[in-house]
């Protein structure tokens, strides 16, 4: 295996401006970690497109890797639990922010931030599921721990388009739940029709400030935007609901009341991807393992290599992307 790896490097210059260049790397680069890891695939997110772009403060020093997950096939390891050759997966534990991430030919981490793949996923398949599914994952469990079952209502699901929201419409529609979607992007109604989403809502329904109690109409929620819309979907459930929250797209403000939280007793649940206890990490992962439908899965992802990061992040800040941009490294 050759020494030199490609990796997309953020620095800043003696101005402060940032400069995002793809760099050719050695192993001896690489920051402290006790498990080394080539990397097959990483995946482009959110967070990562606000890190290159520099639109938000996600980089905690400079130079940086972005990349918040990756898997790949361990090639060192002075770790007990792992060996070279396995096949691992990684999400979270400051990845791009605070230690370098995953778009990157190789990586070197803490062995307690790994999760082993099972058989039935394969590195590619991970990372079209990558961080998104994994938080997804942890809202359907969420859902499921308060107590919102199939037979408790329809769950709504915002940013539906995007990778967390994609995903989730899938899961919940698959365990039997009735889901209907929350998007921006009407266009894409046939789409998420097929990933199993029974009612279509226009995003402009949640954008504006409503009462502080609507209609009873949801018994569960995932909400990958935050604001606004966060706000007018916790006005809107059903008495003993629970909302997940796990994003800030649409703003990190929640402009709501107590109203819903103390008259009809919904719960608001914060999904921590990032420092999630390591039990759970390996129970969402068992479980996408086994419920995800590896041929929609495929439908969702969109492949592009390292030379692409950058311009593609920017379209997927503007909304221009749908489902998950996964990053062949190469």
């Amino acid at each position: 295996m050759a020494s030199d790896f490609p990796a997309l490097v953020i620095a800043r210059d003696e101005t402060g401006r940032q400069e995002v260049t793809l760099r050719q790397m050695r192993e001896s680069d690489l920051p402290a970690g006790n498990v080394t890891v080539q990397v097959a695939y990483s995946a482009l997110n959110y967070k990562d497109a606000l890190a290159i772009t520099g639109r938000a403060p996600v980089i905690r020093h400079f130079p940086m890797v972005p990349g918040i997950d990756f898997a790949g096939t361990v090639t060192r390891s002075d770790d007990p639990a792992f060996s070279s050759g396995d096949r691992v997966v990684l999400n979270g534990w400051g990845l791009g922010e605070k230690h370098w991430g995953g778009l990157s030919g190789m990586a070197r981490v803490s062995g307690d931030w790994l999760v082993h793949l099972t058989d039935t996923l394969s590195p590619r398949q991970s990372m079209i599921i990558g961080t998104a599914g994994y938080t997804a994952m942890l809202c359907v469990m969420a859902l499921e721990r308060h107590g919102i079952l199939p037979g408790s209502g329809p769950v709504i699901v915002s940013g539906a388009s995007g990778g967390v929201g994609s995903i989730a419409v899938r899961l919940l529609s698959r365990l039997g739940y009735r889901v209907e979607v929350v998007t921006g992007r009407p266009e894409h109604g046939t789409w998420l029709r097929s990933l199993g989403a029974s009612e279509i809502l226009e995003r402009t329904m949640f954008t504006q400030p409503g009462k502080p109690l609507a209609h009873e109409r949801w018994a569960g929620a995932v909400d990958t935007a935050g604001g606004q819309i966060l706000a007018n979907i916790c006005a809107g459930m059903a008495a003993r609901g629970v909302v997940t929250a796990c994003g800030l797209a649409a703003g990190m403000a929640f402009p709501a009341t107590v109203a819903p939280f103390i008259l009809r007793g919904v719960s608001l649940i914060g999904i921590d991807s990032v420092y999630c206890p390591r039990a759970l990490r390996v129970e969402a992962w068992r479980r996408l393992s086994e419920q995800v439908d590896h041929a929609v899965l495929e439908t969702l992802a969109h492949e592009i290599t390292l030379h692409d990061v950058e311009a593609a992040a920017n379209d997927l800040l503007e909304g221009r992307h749908r489902g998950r941009l996964l990053v062949a490294i190469k």
